[in-house]
This record gives C-alpha cells, structure tokens and sequence, in this order.
C-alpha cells in the first residue's frame, strides 16, 4: 500500500499468535469497494507468509461488519467491475486463506458482506448483528458464493427464502440456522473473538490449517471422496514436527511446545 493510500483495513496483534484485521470504512458501512478488497487480500497474504501469525481475527469498525459490494462501482462501471481479474483474485485469496479465520460480526453481514462472513472458518456476532442478502431489492442477487456456500449452512429453503425476498435476519435467528457459532453482547464481542483466537493459535499452527482443510472439503466433496481426503491430510500431519511433539508431550504429561514445523 503506498503511502498516499487510504487504509481502508487496520491491522493490530491482541495477542501472541493473533492478528485482527479491521475493516476501516464505517462511513459506508464497510462497503466492498475493490480497494478495500485488495488490502484485505494484501493483509491475508501477509498473514498467510509470517510465521508469528496462528489465527486471524476478522471485524469491522463502526456499526457494520460489512454492509456489501460498493454499489457505486457497479452502478459506474457495470459487469465490468463485478468481473474485474483483480477483484475476483482478491476474493479467491480470501477464500483460499490457510489459516483459522474467525469472523467477529458486530453488526450489519449483508450482501457481499455476508458471503465475505461466509469465508470465514469461525462466525461468532453481537447480538445486534444482521444477516442478509437484500441484493433481489435492487434486481440482483449474490454473485460471490452465496447461492453456493448459504444453502450448504442454513438449507436449501432458507436460503431460498433469503435470497428472493431480501430478508434480513437477526443474531438468534442466525443461530438457530447455524449460521453462526455463537452469539454474545455486543460489549462482549471482541473479548470472546480474541479468547477463540488463543485457544487456536496455542495449537500447532503446523497442523490447524490441515484440520481447516479437512473440515472445508465436507462442503465440497461426497463422502467417500472426503473420507479419502480426511485420511491423506492426517497422514500428511504425521510428518510434522510438532505431531511428534504432541504425542511426546502427551506420554510425558507435560504442556506441549510447538514450533509451528
């Protein structure tokens, strides 16, 4: 990011391990523009390559986690915005993020917003948070894997009934959906976002990016093939330093120290 650039996502280390990523555009609810999508790619990737980094902390800045895609660009610049090779490269960066990924979702997860929630391994919000995809409002509908990824949580019919009628969905609703781990006061949430994050980033950080893949491919994948899948990334974790570590610190009744190797 140069210089000149506006920092449209803050970055802060709470804790050892832990990196939270803040989207900083409140005056517009966090909207997606490329801009800011590009600098949440450009954190992730420097996340993904530090090595002190175990778990990432996603939240939003002021009364939003994300009120969707920056209507203004498609409205000036059409498909071509929506298709733009940068852009959808920045989104597969996101999705491809190796490591743990938890949402803290302090308030509006809509549109765009809600399908960048979606990518997310770990969906805890406020009890003020509101889900949905209004995009039908203004004759479209979401484009960056929610009519794939919200079936697959909340039900073919539920998301049926979001995505055609635009309706927004409020913190205990989305958790009895599934759509979301848990639901604190909002006073409440950085504090249970940030004691999730250490309880992971204590973990082999050699090993947590396996288990994230493994869960991932449920979604993906028919049984069978994920079973095979299952077995090749547990058997991969045995050449890892730390599982030897584990399994040493386990016979000897002593904490484990992890490398990250």
């Amino acid at each position: 990011m140069s210089g000149n650039a506006e920092q449209l996502v803050e970055v802060d280390r709470p804790a050892a391990g832990v990196a939270r990523l803040t989207l900083n555009r409140p005056e517009k609810r966090n909207a997606l523009s490329r801009a800011l999508i590009g600098q949440l790619a450009g954190a992730l990737a420097d996340m993904e390559r530090d090595r002190t980094v175990a778990c990432v902390v996603l939240t939003g800045k002021g009364k939003a986690f994300s009120a969707g895609a920056d209507l203004g660009e498609f409205r000036d610049a059409g498909a071509d915005a929506y298709l733009d090779p940068k852009r959808l490269s920045d989104w597969q960066m996101i999705d491809r993020f190796a490591k743990p990924l938890i949402a803290a979702i302090n308030g509006f997860a809509i549109g765009g917003g809600l399908e960048l929630a979606l990518l997310c391994d770990i969906l805890v919000a406020a009890d003020t948070a509101v889900f949905g995809t209004p995009e039908i409002n203004v004759a479209s509908f979401p484009g960056d894997g929610g009519t794939q990824r919200l079936p697959r949580i909340v039900g073919r019919s539920f998301a049926m009934q979001m995505i055609l009628t635009g309706t927004l969905v409020d913190a205990a609703e989305a958790l009895r959906r599934g759509l979301v781990s848990e639901v604190v006061p909002l006073p409440a949430l950085d504090a249970r976002s940030l004691e999730l994050a250490v309880q992971i980033s204590a973990k082999s950080a050699a090993i947590t990016p396996h288990a994230k893949r493994a869960v991932r491919l449920a979604a993906e994948l028919p049984l069978a093939v994920g079973l095979m899948e299952e077995r090749r990334l547990v058997a991969a974790a045995f050449g890892a330093r730390d599982r030897a570590e584990g399994l040493a610190a386990f016979f000897e009744k002593r904490p484990p120290q992890y490398s990250g190797e």
